[in-house]
């Protein structure tokens, strides 16, 4: 009588439903690879990655010197991918990213602690802030970086940030009163009572403001 031989590890493998392997490519961009019956089903999600770029660059170029509600013209909002063609546009937590790439440098402070967590409120609806979130480690580095005496000692924005969409429990397209809600939490939060030009709540904006123009 024939026996069934053992079945080797990799066959093991092949053999189960599916398997995903991530692999960061940019901020806020990985390549997912699900193997299903020996088969690999490769999807790319670059695109997060480009939109989040594209905002940065929207941020950097017009934050020092247009108005919060200036419409960027036609070539910045093609490229962005937002609108009717890209779903329901850029999010906050793609903001949030984008911040990483625009002020990821900066220690991070107060008044960034306090829009981090207005806008993570404003992404998933709740009223208190995620527990281990992008708004907690915000603002338990703002409580350590303002204890530090040297900056290379400090919390950047850039250790908070990074990834900040896949750190949320629920996102959502930014509008212009999300973006009025976290410019209000900067400002009141900052000796100055002024918001960063290449802050989160100037990230929060230029999103805003590419998903208004796209959908009107």
């Amino acid at each position: 009588m024939s026996q069934e031989q053992p079945r080797k590890p990799e066959e093991e493998e092949e053999a189960s439903d599916v398997r995903k392997t991530e692999t960061d490519l940019l901020v806020g961009s990985r390549v997912t690879s699900g193997f299903v019956g020996g088969q690999v089903v490769q999807q790319n999600l670059e695109e997060k990655g480009r939109r989040i770029k594209i905002l940065a660059e929207v941020v950097e170029q017009y934050s020092h010197r247009s108005p919060v509600w200036t419409v960027p013209p036609p070539f910045l909002l093609e490229p962005a991918g937002v609108g009717a063609a890209a779903g329901e546009g850029i999010t906050i937590g793609e903001a949030l990213e984008a911040t990483a790439l625009t002020l990821g440098n900066k220690p991070v402070e107060w008044s960034d602690a306090a829009a981090i967590q207005a806008a993570e409120v404003r992404a998933t609806g709740r009223t208190n802030i995620v527990p281990g979130g992008v708004a907690a480690a915000a603002q338990s580095a703002a409580t350590l970086n303002a204890r530090a005496t040297r900056d290379e000692d400090k919390t950047k924005i850039a250790d908070i940030l990074a990834n900040a969409a896949s750190k949320l429990p629920a996102d959502k397209p930014a509008t212009r009163r999300d973006a009025e809600g976290v410019t209000g939490a900067e400002m009141r939060n900052d000796p100055n009572l002024t918001t960063h030009p290449s802050g989160v709540a100037a990230s929060v904006a230029a999103a805003a403001r590419l998903n208004q123009a796209n959908n009107k």
